[in-house]
């Protein structure tokens, strides 16, 4: 069997932890075989189905039908956390703030100008 070291940096993943991996109990051994049998006939079933030379339905595939549902219905499953809260205000809250600063200097700006007689304006409608 072939050594596995761990990085400087990194930690082991715990499915390459040998305890892990050899150390079982009976009964998480049986659970894992369940869980293989259970997939293995799921995709026997499923490559059945796409096999099938006569076939005249389309193939109902749950995962993509799962994953279709949650992107066409976000908000239900939507779960605030904090770097959803920081999205929401990094392009939500603070480009508001950002633009009205930016017009709100512009405009006193102007207005400053005006007052003081420098602005220089392009186009005037009493010549």
């Amino acid at each position: 069997m072939s050594r596995i070291w761990s990085a400087p940096l990194a930690t082991r993943p715990k499915t390459l932890d040998p305890n892990e991996y050899f150390n079982l109990s009976p009964d998480q051994r049986r659970a894992e075989d369940a869980r293989a049998a259970l997939r293995a006939n799921l995709k026997r079933t499923y490559q059945l189905q796409l096999n099938n030379p006569h076939r005249a339905e389309l193939i109902e595939d749950p995962a993509l039908t799962r994953w279709v549902y949650a992107r066409a219905n976000p908000y239900p499953h939507f779960k605030a956390t904090k770097k959803t809260s920081l999205l929401g205000a990094m392009f939500g809250v603070v480009p508001l703030f950002v633009l009205y600063y930016v017009f709100k200097t512009n405009r006193d700006n102007k207005e400053e100008r005006i007052k003081a007689g420098t602005l220089e304006r392009k186009f005037s409608l009493s010549s």
